[in-house]
C-alpha cells in the first residue's frame, strides 16, 4: 500500500512540474510578444524577463528528473538565479514607475 501511495505521489509530482513548466514557458512567450510592442529599456527588460521565465520553466523540467528543486546544488543555483533576475526586474519596474 505504501509503495502504491509513493508511486502515485511521484507521478503527480512529475505531472505537476510539467504543468508548472508549461505555465512559465507561456508567460515567457507572452513577455516576448510584449517586447515586440515596446522599445528602449522596457523592451530590453521584457526580453530579459522572457528568457528568464523560459529558463525557469526549463528548470522545472529538469526537476522532474532530479526529484527536488534543491537537489543537485546547481539546480538550486539555477532557480535562485532566475528568481534573482525576476526580483531585479521588479525593482527596476518599481523605480521606473516612481519616476513618473
Amino acid at each position: 500500500m505504501r509503495d502504491a501511495v509513493l508511486a502515485l505521489i511521484a507521478r503527480e509530482f512529475v505531472f505537476s512540474n510539467y504543468i508548472e513548466a508549461g505555465l512559465w514557458l507561456v508567460l515567457g512567450l507572452g513577455a516576448a510578444v510584449q517586447a515586440v510592442r515596446y522599445s528602449g529599456a522596457l523592451r530590453r527588460d521584457l526580453v530579459i524577463l522572457a528568457v528568464d521565465l523560459i529558463a525557469f520553466g526549463l528548470s522545472d523540467v529538469v526537476e522532474t528528473r532530479t526529484g527536488a528543486w534543491w537537489r543537485p546544488w546547481w539546480l538550486l543555483a539555477w532557480k535562485a538565479a532566475c528568481v534573482g533576475v525576476m526580483l531585479a526586474l521588479l525593482v527596476t519596474y518599481v523605480r521606473r514607475r516612481m519616476r513618473r
